[in-house]
């Protein structure tokens, strides 16, 4: 297992991948051809054993799993590429990942084609569809030139090499030295195995992608899935009552979701909601951002047990809770998932074991896992560890029972007036509010304080932004959490610097206000 020769040879017909809601269907068979295909292109163009493949490809593209798997059957790292992102960011990493290749489907080939002006490294150059811009290949025309079913030797497991989401300065690549073995050797399979039985997942899953696979947590657990012999079905773009059709239609049973689903979901006309078969639904895990306890409170009410959480990050670790347990203890994200340890280090780097006393939140490299680098960066990659344990950066407690808290990152921290305030709580505290659809609490600058805390609301549908609901949103913080917490003051907004997981890009948001000026510039 770990490989998808080994499926294709089982059951070539069987289904792998379904783009949309069916609008392509690609089996074992035709996957394991086309990814072999892709390979001896990528080795004909020079590619060898440590090179690395970034890809702008996006989630209706039904190359991307055939040019992942290639890179993984031929030791190269894969670095899918945020097409969200402003052609600056993009040369950034292609140029950063040391890409000895581009590939990009026909949607971003214009804005490519500039981008791989500033990137000479990467002269291997492929649009997967619709006219190539000068510089690039036309996927059909090189492919041409490779046999259609030729053997592959000397085959060796590849990587995947993704970059931090940025929500705080450069994203950073988290790199780790790639494994000698084969593909679907012992270390992968045994790793991909592990990690879905955790969660108790299986071999015939059919798993729902809703998120773009650019993201580390939507590609790492479908091909995981798929090493195990699952089918994934990728939706194009993120559409709440698609999604829901699609749970439907193609009797999806596992899935992976962020806060910001859950929100559009439940805002759904209750006749929406009901008008579709959910039952083959037995598995829905959510990520990525904290999770307000009301929303997941009425997930929980509509999906039951299959509601699920994880913590973790790029760079590995993590937590897991289920929903009961959730219940027991709203907020927590869980105890280590694989019955580990997690460790709350003080500033010194001694272990807090006070429970409830915060502190930064430590993992150990998982069993079967390489230790990581951030790439070209050796000066964070050792900050970010103490002797063989590391951070992602997140500060939170433990409970008398181990369970962990998540209270913010560290990059979030406002000090005002010398006292250290991490703006989640009072995020947490807003959020509940009706008048209050989204809301992002930062430190802007201050005269007298060094940085104050302000609020930046979003306000519910109906609401009317204005001094008077300012007024009241500071009071209602004031009465559930300490004063110095509390926004001094609220802006209005229509929307906030989110990703696609719905991670706040608080570093956005400051530089709007580190300006000059208190307000929004």
């Amino acid at each position: 297992m770990g490989t998808i020769a080994v499926h294709a040879e089982r059951d070539p017909n069987a289904v792998a991948v379904i783009y949309g809601n069916g609008d392509v269907v690609e089996t074992w068979g035709e996957l394991e051809l086309r990814s072999r295909r892709w390979a001896h292109l990528l080795r004909a163009r020079g590619l060898a054993h440590g090179g690395c493949v970034a890809a702008i490809v996006a989630n209706d593209d039904p190359v991307f799993m055939d040019l992942f798997w290639a890179c993984q059957r031929i030791g190269v790292y894969f670095t899918p590429v945020n097409w969200h992102l402003q052609e600056g960011e993009i040369q950034y990493i292609v140029d950063d990942c040391d890409a000895d290749a581009l590939v990009v489907s026909p949607g971003f080939a214009d804005a490519a084609a500039r981008v791989a002006q500033q990137c000479p490294k990467a002269q291997v150059r492929i649009v997967t569809a619709g006219a190539a811009p000068a510089g690039f290949e036309w996927l059909a025309y090189a492919l041409a030139e490779v046999p259609a079913d030729a053997p592959l030797v000397d085959q060796r497991e590849g990587s995947i090499m993704l970059y931090s989401s940025g929500t705080t300065g450069r994203p950073k690549g988290v790199r780790r030295a790639l494994v000698d073995e084969p593909p679907g050797g012992p270390a992968a399979a045994g790793f991909a195995k592990g990690f879905m039985g955790l969660f108790g997942l299986a071999g015939d899953e059919r798993y729902l992608v809703p998120a773009p696979l650019y993201h580390a947590a939507p590609l790492a657990w479908s091909t995981n899935l798929m090493r195990n012999g699952s089918s994934v079905v990728i939706m194009p773009r993120f559409d709440p009552e698609l999604a829901l059709k699609t749970i439907q239609d193609q009797r999806v049973t596992a899935s992976q979701w962020v806060p910001t689903h859950f929100r559009r979901l439940l805002q759904l006309p209750d006749a929406v909601r009901r008008k579709y078969d959910l039952r083959s639904l037995r598995f829905a895990v959510h990520a990525a951002a904290p999770c307000p306890i009301p929303v997941k409170r009425q997930m929980i009410e509509w999906w039951g047990d299959a509601i699920c959480e994880y913590y973790g990050g790029t760079e590995g670790g993590g937590t897991v809770v289920k929903a009961r347990e959730w219940l027991e203890r709203p907020g927590t994200v869980g105890r280590h998932w694989a019955g580990g340890k997690v460790w709350i280090l003080d500033e010194d780097g001694n272990e807090v074991t006070q429970p409830n006393v915060e502190g930064a939140i430590y993992f150990a490299t998982p069993p079967g896992m390489t230790r990581f680098a951030y790439h070209k960066d050796p000066e964070k990659t050792a900050k970010t560890y103490r002797g063989d344990l590391y951070s992602i950066g997140d500060i939170g407690y433990l409970d008398e029972a181990g369970y962990l808290f998540l209270t913010d990152r560290q990059s979030n921290m406002i000090i005002s007036g010398g006292v250290n305030i991490y703006p989640q709580e009072a995020e947490n505290h807003l959020i509940v509010h009706p008048q209050v659809d989204d809301v992002a609490v930062i430190g802007v600058p201050s005269e007298e304080m060094g940085e104050e805390v302000k609020a930046v609301v979003i306000p519910a549908p109906g609401a009317e932004p204005g001094p008077a609901l300012e007024a009241e949103l500071i009071a209602w913080c004031r009465s559930g959490i300490a004063h110095y917490k509390c926004p001094r003051t609220i802006d209005f907004v229509s929307e906030l610097p989110r990703t696609e997981t719905g991670k706040m890009a608080k570093r956005i948001l400051r530089d709007r206000y580190w300006g000059g000026s208190s307000k929004l510039v």
